[in-house]
């Protein structure tokens, strides 16, 4: 019973992940370390920022803008 129960867990999580993952482009100023949604007025008004995927600004140790949320 334990083996059938685990082998339906299993494949019932396999199914539920999704199987493309899109990565999230956010604008990164590298000056200040925060980053933006492509969206965010502060974004449009940065010279320096560049638009880099999420996961690789907060390696950069980079926080997200308060306002927009990044």
């Amino acid at each position: 019973m334990k083996k059938l129960f685990s082998a339906l867990l299993i494949s019932v999580l396999f199914l539920a992940t999704p199987l493309s993952v899109s990565a999230e482009t956010v604008v990164y100023n590298p000056n200040s370390k925060i980053y933006h949604n492509t969206s965010c007025s502060s974004a449009a008004k940065c010279k320096v920022c560049k638009k880099i995927d999420k996961k690789q600004a907060i390696r950069n140790g980079a926080r997200a803008c308060k306002r927009c949320g990044g």
